[in-house]
């Protein structure tokens, strides 16, 4: 199906196409598969509209977790990747799925709970800390359990608490859900939670799920662009893929990102941190 309308849009725009071409342009479906907290942020509502008027190209957007992402990267069910769950996407990488792998820009992780934090983890700076004490005070933890960037780095604080995942303890809930609804979950349950700092400034309320422990080196949160490889898929268009990772790498496309919610809600949600090859 991928391929059949890949030729049914080749043989669409036919002589449209080729004069765009001649003069650099676009005009192509380009497949995003990007994370959840780019999508809920509103972020892309600022870059898609400027890359598709600079491009000529058409964005669809599929905001999926990490994991989620590289598989349909796998499948070549995507042309580039945005996601943020590094060890995988080197993984990912290195199997020969992607290519031309970039850093773009980062934001950090935050626990945020209940206002009355009965785990007592308020003002910690030591994440695995904050996790270690939840799990002793039996708190309400919610998980996203959806192999997303978010869901690899809470296994990561859990390991460095030198504590198992506890999937199967009663205080313990996996939501299979995006951070959006996961807040939601743990904002109606009185429940603990790691999310993007993003994703919280922007559509959770911080009085009913207040921010409680930040600052850990470990919670830093690196978003990477990459390429799916065309040698894998013959239907990956590369073109507008490359096209897409050039344009948010640019100065341009940066400094939109570093302004991004600093009006609205007092601090960027992204800091631009770009690099050609990391």
């Amino acid at each position: 199906m991928r391929l059949f309308r890949r030729l049914i849009t080749s043989s669409l725009l036919g002589l449209t196409v080729l004069a765009i071409a001649a003069c650099g342009g676009g005009n192509t479906e380009l497949i995003l598969a990007t994370t959840t907290s780019t999508d809920n942020s509103g972020l892309l509502d600022i870059l898609i509209p400027r890359y598709e008027e600079q491009s000529g190209d058409s964005v669809k957007i599929i905001p999926v977790g990490s994991g989620a992402a590289m598989s349909m990267g796998e499948r070549g069910d995507a042309d580039v990747l945005l996601v943020h769950s590094p060890a995988a996407e080197l993984e990912f990488v290195d199997a020969g799925f992607g290519i031309e792998r970039a850093r773009v820009m980062f934001n950090d992780f935050v626990i945020v709970g209940p206002a009355e934090d009965p785990a007592g983890i308020g003002h910690m700076s030591d994440a695995a800390g904050a996790f270690a004490a939840i799990k002793t005070h039996g708190a309400r933890f919610i998980s996203r359990g959806d192999d997303s960037g978010t869901h690899a780095k809470e296994k990561i604080l859990w390991d460095a608490a030198g504590l198992d995942v506890p999937s199967t303890d009663e205080w313990y809930a996996e939501s299979g859900q995006g951070m959006a609804a996961t807040l939601t979950i743990a904002a109606e349950t009185g429940a603990y939670t790691l999310t993007d700092r993003a994703t919280w400034l922007s559509i959770s309320d911080p009085e009913r799920l207040p921010l409680l422990a930040e600052g850990d080196e470990r919670l830093f949160n690196f978003y990477h662009v990459i390429v799916v490889n065309p040698d894998r898929h013959d239907t990956v268009n590369s073109e507008a893929a490359r096209r897409f990772r050039a344009f948010l790498l640019e100065p341009a496309t940066q400094g939109l990102i570093g302004e991004f919610g600093g009006e609205l809600y007092g601090q960027p949600l992204f800091i631009p941190y770009a690099s050609d090859a990391d």
